[in-house]
């Protein structure tokens, strides 16, 4: 895991084509031996993705007594949290997060992906820390840099409309298909892929494919530094009074704020989030 933490430092995907055995006991998990065996243990919605985009942006809830018919029909589905399956799964969130050195805060969860033979995800980008491992089958990943934005805060898949809030940061206008300079990457069963947050990716399965994401939603700069400034402020009986909208009694509020914040040092703000 050690070379992926230089991987995420120079934001660069990274592809292992075979594990070591520390790997093993993931491999091994009873319900990630076939498609069958996580539906035998799955109780809760699992997600389809509908064939007109081949993306969560087109997508339909079911449960594991029908989601078969819909796999027959050609439709990816996706299991979200699946961490909440096995304590070991839980524990190589935890080690992963510590190796790349991300926040507590940070949101991590495990996705199962089971892909039909010849489907796959339509090209889109995450907000989120991707690393990929192969289970079962091959599948195709097409992965570019993002020239577009930089660090979106939001998904996006190609073609869709672009969230209202990225439009404020968009540099130059989205592309209509994966970009040139796309690598690929083949993964067999015992692959392991690192995706950088933001790049563009598309996949394609050959031969049905089972595949156990490790996704982590990492808070930004501004994320930590405004839960530190709401811990701080709501101390403040004056902070915590309902704003009237009074520029007087902001501005007030504002100047007081701007005294204190020449004594605030990264090390505070760090404690007070990483606690």
């Amino acid at each position: 895991m050690d070379a992926f933490k230089d991987s995420f430092q120079k934001n660069l995907p990274t592809l292992i084509p075979q594990v070591d055995k520390g790997f093993e006991p993931l491999l091994s998990l009873p319900f990630l031996q076939s498609l069958q065996s996580l539906l035998a243990v799955w109780g809760k919605s699992i997600q389809v993705h509908l064939p007109d985009l081949r993306d969560e942006a087109s997508s339909l809830e079911t449960d594991a007594d029908h989601a078969p018919g819909f796999y027959a029909q050609g439709m990816g589905l996706l299991f979200n949290d699946a961490h909440e399956l096995s304590p070991l799964l839980v524990e190589w969130l935890e080690q992963i997060r510590r190796v790349i050195g991300i926040s507590a805060l940070s949101y991590r969860r495990n996705l199962i992906y089971a892909t039909p033979d010849g489907k796959g995800t339509a090209p889109h980008f995450d907000q989120n820390i991707n690393f990929v491992l192969q289970v079962k089958g091959t599948k195709l990943w097409k992965v570019a840099p993002n020239t577009h934005l930089e660090n979106p805060l939001t998904r996006h898949t190609m073609g869709q409309p672009v969230d209202p809030e990225m439009m404020t940061y968009l540099e130059t206008p989205m592309p209509t298909e994966m970009p040139s300079d796309a690598q690929d990457f083949v993964l067999k069963p015992g692959s392991f892929l690192y995706v950088p947050r933001g790049y563009w990716h598309s996949t394609e399965a050959e031969g049905d494919a089972l595949a156990l994401n490790f996704t982590f939603t990492a808070p930004t700069w501004v994320d930590l530094l405004t839960a530190a400034l709401r811990g701080k402020l709501i101390t403040s009986p004056e902070w915590r009074e309902t704003a009237d909208l009074s520029e007087q009694k902001f501005d007030q509020l504002l100047g007081e704020l701007k005294l204190d914040v020449h004594s605030w040092r990264a090390r505070d703000i760090l404690e007070a989030t990483e606690s």
